[in-house]
């Protein structure tokens, strides 16, 4: 008894159902997505935040002040005022000092308008103020 074997494909229509079935779920499930990656970028600025202020109290612990607005968060990275015979010291692990998601630097003045000092980034937009994915995040929200 031999058995015959069907070799049936996929007709056109099976295909095109399918494709519409799978376009529908992008079409719904990508702008969810998008929304996520906003989020992750402020996410991601608020820790940076963090760590430059952990920074920044490690610095006026040793200091007994914060670095002024003209010394800026440079101060950080290689402290000059390390005495003789000592090696300057550096108060984060990064080489060199860490821009926000957007590519700009972080701005620091001190004192502060909210505090000792603060820490911030502009946002998406790179200017002050905004809404949403383009407010400033800031060392006072933190």
């Amino acid at each position: 008894m031999a058995f015959r074997k069907s070799l049936q494909g996929f007709t056109l229509l099976e295909i095109m159902v399918v494709v519409a079935i799978i376009s529908l779920l992008v079409g719904m499930v990508a702008p969810n997505l998008m929304g996520r990656v906003d989020d992750a970028k402020a996410a991601t600025a608020r820790s940076d935040i963090s760590t430059i202020m952990q920074a920044l109290e490690m610095y006026r612990l040793d200091h007994d002040q914060y670095p002024s607005t003209q010394e800026g968060l440079e101060m950080l990275i290689e402290s000059s005022s390390a005495g003789a015979g000592q090696k300057p010291k550096s108060y984060l692990k990064r080489s060199g000092l860490p821009t926000d998601p957007w590519g700009a630097t972080y701005l620091y003045l001190s004192p502060g308008e909210h505090g000792d000092f603060d820490l911030y980034s502009l946002g998406a937009d790179k200017r002050e103020g905004g809404t949403g994915k383009d407010a400033d995040i800031g060392s006072w929200e933190i």
